[in-house]
């Protein structure tokens, strides 16, 4: 599942520099791009929330620490 998610944000975030951590729909993301700049800590949430909202919504994904 790490893999996924990386890939989901990689996908959904481009030019991003993305670390996975975790198991057991249990995660928790590093992530940097240029998109985040001047954004507010909600905001860049938001957009990972984006990425990844299928699996938090299938459950998969149910904690989420960024």
């Amino acid at each position: 599942m790490n893999e996924v998610i990386k890939n989901a944000l990689s996908n959904s975030i481009k030019n991003c520099d993305v670390k996975v951590e975790g198991e057991e729909s249990k995660y928790t993301v590093y992530i940097t791009s240029d998109i985040f700049l001047g954004k507010s800590t909600v905001e860049k949430h938001k957009i990972v929330y984006a990425a990844l909202d299928k699996y938090i919504k299938s459950g998969e994904i149910h904690a989420l620490t960024i």
